[in-house]
C-alpha cells in the first residue's frame, strides 16, 4: 500500500543508491535509488517521500524536493504620503455660551413650521411663570405654576404603589410541575487512545498501514482503501495488489485492535462511572464479552458491571419513591407523568404503588372536578402504565364538547371512560397486525387442500364369515 512518509537521507553509496531513515526516528530504514533524488539532494535533508509498504519491506518510489526559503518578506508596501504629514481634515471645538443648551426635535420642528414673518421677528420675550394667558396646546384653567412637582428620583421612575392592602393571587392548580431541583446531565464518553497507539506502535511498518485503516473502520474500511489504490494504479498504468495477503493479516489483527478499543472505552467510563449516561455504560458493558480476553479487562468489565447494576437499581428507588411523594402530597397529575418516565424501557411500577396510583386518579376524576382539570387527567392518564385500571367516578354534569370529545378519543387507552359515555367496550390490546402487502408484491398462494380422507373398509360378506368358523371348527 503506497502512502507518504517523511524520510532523513542518511549518506549516498557508491553504487548510485543512498540510505534514509524515517524522520526522527531510527526505524523504519532503506534504501532508495540516487535516480528519484532531486538536484542538489545532500545528506541530512529532511524531504516527503511516497513509499510502498509491502510484505518484504518499503519500497521508496518517489521524493520530492524540499520547499524553498523564500528571502523576501510577504509583507505590503504602503504607498501613500508621509503619516507625518498634517492630516487632510481639520476640526476645532467652540465653547458653548452660557446658558445655550441642547435644542429638543420639538422645537426645531416648531421653529420649521412657523412662517418667515415669524422667525424674523427674533426669539420672543420671557414670559410671567406665574401667570398670563395660556399657550397653545396648554389646558386653560391652569397656569403653569400649578404643575405638580416632580420627585426627586431618576427621570423615568415610576411612582411608588402605595401602601394600600394587595390583592393576594390563589394558588395555581397542579399541573405536573416539580418543585425538585433538576437532574444534572450525564457526562458524554470521551475514550483515549493509550491502547490503540500502544498496538500500533508494537507492530512493524507494512503491518501498521493495515491496522491504520483497521481502526477507522474495521474491515470495510480495508478493503475500500484497497479498491481505491487498485482504481488509480491501473488508472495510472501500474501493477494492482493484491487484496488476499492484506485481508488475511486485516482478519489477524482485528481481535487485538478490538480490545485495545474497547479498553481505551472502558478506562474512560471507569474514571466517570457515577456521572457518565447509562446509555453510554450500558454499550460498554454489553461489548465487554468478546473484547475481554486477559484477566485485567475481565476485571475491569466486572467492575463496570456492578456499576450498572448498581446504579439502575438506585435510580427505580428514586423514581417510586418520587412517584410515591407525588401521591402523598396529593399531586396525581405530578405522579402520573413521572410515572411513564422510567429509568429503563421496561421498568414496572410495584403492584401496591401501581394500585395506589390507579385509586388517586379514579378518584380525581370525580364529578366535581372542572372540565379543564378533567382533560389534563385525560391527558396524564392515558399515557401512564395504570391507564387501563383506572374507574373515574363519573363526569361533570355540564360538561363542554371539548371534554366529551377528549373523553371519547382516550376511550381506547382507558376503557372506563367507554362506559360513561355509552360507547361499547374497546376490546383488549392483541397482536400487533400484519404490515400490508407492497404494491407490486405477488400474493401469498394459498395452502394447498387436505388430502382426501381413506376410503371405509368393505364390510365383511356373513357367508364368508360362517365358512371361516366352520373351517376353524374342523
Amino acid at each position: 500500500m503506497s502512502r507518504r512518509i517523511e524520510i532523513e537521507l542518511t549518506s549516498a553509496r557508491d553504487d548510485g543508491t543512498w540510505t534514509w531513515r524515517a524522520a526522527g526516528a531510527k526505524q523504519p530504514k532503506g534504501v532508495l535509488d540516487a535516480g528519484i533524488l532531486y538536484a542538489g539532494a545532500k545528506v541530512g535533508d529532511v524531504v516527503r517521500a511516497d513509499a510502498e509498504f509491502e510484505l518484504d519491506g518499503i519500497t521508496v518510489t518517489a521524493v520530492l524536493a524540499p520547499k524553498e526559503k523564500k528571502e523576501g518578506s510577504d509583507r505590503l508596501t504602503v504607498l501613500g504620503p508621509d503619516r507625518k504629514d498634517p492630516p487632510p481634515i481639520t476640526s476645532s471645538l467652540v465653547a458653548k455660551r452660557p446658558g445655550s443648551g441642547p435644542r429638543r426635535d420639538r422645537d426645531r420642528d416648531r421653529d420649521r413650521d412657523r412662517p418667515p414673518r415669524d422667525r424674523d421677528r427674533g426669539p420672543r420675550p420671557p414670559r410671567d411663570r406665574d401667570g398670563g394667558a395660556p399657550r397653545d396646546g396648554e389646558r386653560p384653567g391652569r397656569t403653569r405654576g400649578e404643575r405638580p412637582a416632580r420627585g426627586d428620583g431618576p427621570r423615568g421612575e415610576r411612582p411608588a404603589r402605595g401602601d394600600g392592602p394587595r390583592r393576594e393571587r390563589p394558588p395555581r392548580p397542579d399541573r405536573g410541575a416539580s418543585d425538585a431541583p433538576p437532574k444534572p446531565k450525564p457526562k458524554r464518553l470521551s475514550p483515549g487512545s493509550n491502547h490503540r497507539r500502544a498496538v500500533l506502535d508494537s507492530l512493524p511498518p507494512e503491518q501498521r498501514a493495515v491496522a491504520e485503516q483497521l481502526v477507522r473502520g474495521g474491515m470495510p474500511a480495508l478493503r475500500q482503501s484497497i479498491a481505491t489504490q487498485n482504481e488509480q494504479a491501473k488508472a495510472e498504468g501500474q501493477p494492482q495488489i493484491t487484496a488476499e495477503p492484506l485481508l488475511a493479516m486485516g482478519e489477524e489483527l482485528l481481535p487485538r485492535l478490538k480490545t485495545a478499543e474497547w479498553m481505551d472505552r472502558a478506562e474512560a467510563a471507569a474514571a466517570i462511572v457515577d456521572e457518565i449516561g447509562l446509555r453510554d455504560l450500558r454499550s460498554v458493558v454489553a461489548s465487554a464479552e468478546p473484547a475481554a480476553r486477559d484477566d485485567a479487562s475481565r476485571l475491569l468489565a466486572s467492575t463496570l458491571r456492578d456499576a450498572l447494576t448498581r446504579r439502575v437499581k438506585a435510580d427505580e428507588e428514586a423514581w417510586v419513591a418520587e412517584i410515591g411523594g407525588a401521591l402523598d402530597d396529593n399531586r396525581v397529575v405530578r405522579a402520573l407523568r413521572v410515572s411513564t418516565r422510567g429509568p429503563e424501557p421496561g421498568s414496572r411500577l410495584p403492584a401496591e404503588l401501581a394500585s395506589r396510583l390507579a385509586d388517586a386518579a379514579s378518584a380525581a376524576m370525580s364529578p366535581e372536578t372542572v372540565a379543564d382539570r378533567w382533560v389534563t387527567l385525560i391527558d396524564a392518564v392515558s399515557a401512564s402504565p395504570v391507564r387501563r385500571s383506572v374507574k373515574p367516578v363519573g363526569l361533570p354534569a355540564d360538561a363542554p364538547a371539548s371534554l366529551t370529545d377528549a373523553a371519547k378519543a382516550a376511550a381506547g387507552q382507558i376503557p372506563a371512560l367507554a362506559s360513561l359515555l355509552g360507547l361499547p367496550m374497546p376490546p383488549p390490546p392483541g397482536a400487533a397486525r400484519k404490515p400490508p402487502p407492497k404494491p407490486g408484491a405477488k400474493p401469498t398462494p394459498p395452502p394447498p387442500p387436505p388430502p382426501p380422507p381413506p376410503p371405509p373398509a368393505d364390510a365383511a360378506d356373513p357367508a364368508d364369515t360362517a365358512d371361516a368358523a366352520e373351517e376353524v371348527a374342523h
